[in-house]
């Protein structure tokens, strides 16, 4: 039994006619619970894409783990530019034959932390902060000239580049593997149950945040007459939040007290474990080639 078509889909708002002067504006803070809360529960739970047949989607998910942090070093210790652009090419190609549309991974990538990331690096291309060739001149502040070195541009370059590569593993990873089994896959690659049990409660708990969240807002709509004024909103919004937190955290103890009930002691299992077939072998050996190349490839151009 599917929820319908119609009861999922966005209400469009429609604004006064010509008659009434001008067209009046959506709530700003319904569209920015609705607009993340889709945000985040298409990025999190997406199991129609772990369900596609595709090539990630049929490796098995402990050596995707171990593929996946072996790639995350070799990022995080190449030191040219090229060499993790070339990771992050690879990875959009695998996206692609794991049937995950490259705008999805685009979007849910670059407009979020890379572009933090690039705020925060910014600086570290002027000459003041990192000396060398200017290739940007930007004029002279208080006596001395400044500008945009082309030894600072790489650095920050670098940095924005290995945090996107990085990210997008990460998703990548995430999108195309069941909850379930990515943490028995942790489980069984020996990481620590305390650290698997904090995962596991931590995604539940946000999911019951967001749901609370959402739940009080729809409610107050519901009870309450159309309010345009969006300061009454916003101190709506901050009045309820220790008690949205409350309810959320309160959720969370009942959905661990009925796990608890139905017999799990902390140890992720799943139904399907699943063995490791000749395919994930040789995954896992492209994984290792890829590793030794980018890694080869770094050192002759150091």
């Amino acid at each position: 039994m599917t929820t319908p078509e119609w009861l999922t889909r966005p209400e469009t708002r429609f604004g006064p006619c010509t008659c009434c002067g001008r067209r009046s504006k959506g709530d700003l803070v319904e569209k920015t619970l609705a607009g993340s809360s889709r945000l985040i529960r298409s990025a999190m739970f997406s199991a129609d894409m772990a369900a596609r047949d595709g090539f990630l989607q049929r490796t098995d998910a402990r050596v995707k783990v171990v593929a996946t942090v072996a790639l995350l070093l070799v990022v995080a210790l190449v030191h040219h530019v090229a060499v993790v652009i070339g990771l992050y090419a690879a990875v959009l190609v695998l996206g692609v034959v794991s049937r995950i549309p490259c705008r999805f991974l685009l979007t849910r990538v670059w407009c979020f932390v890379p572009l933090f990331t690039g705020v925060v690096v910014l600086p570290a291309a002027f000459s003041f902060v990192t000396p060398g060739h200017v290739v940007v001149p930007l004029g002279t502040w208080f006596g001395t000239p400044v500008g945009l070195t082309s030894q600072g541009l790489t650095t920050a370059a670098l940095v924005v580049t290995r945090v996107a590569t990085s990210i997008s593993l990460v998703v990548l990873v995430t999108i195309t593997t069941p909850w379930p089994r990515l943490l028995a896959a942790l489980r069984a690659l020996f990481v620590p149950r305390a650290f698997v049990v904090v995962l596991a409660l931590a995604y539940r708990y946000l999911f019951d945040l967001l749901n609370t969240v959402t739940d009080m807002y729809e409610a107050r709509k519901a009870r309450a007459p159309r309010d345009h004024d969006v300061a009454r909103s916003r101190a709506f919004v901050a009045a309820t939040a220790g008690a949205t937190f409350g309810k959320a955290h309160a959720l969370s103890e009942e959905v661990y007290l009925a796990m608890v009930a139905r017999g799990y002691a902390g140890q992720a299992t799943a139904i399907d474990r699943g063995r490791i077939a000749c395919a994930d072998v040789y995954v896992f050996a492209a994984a290792v080639t890829i590793v030794v190349a980018a890694m080869g490839v770094d050192h002759v151009l150091h």
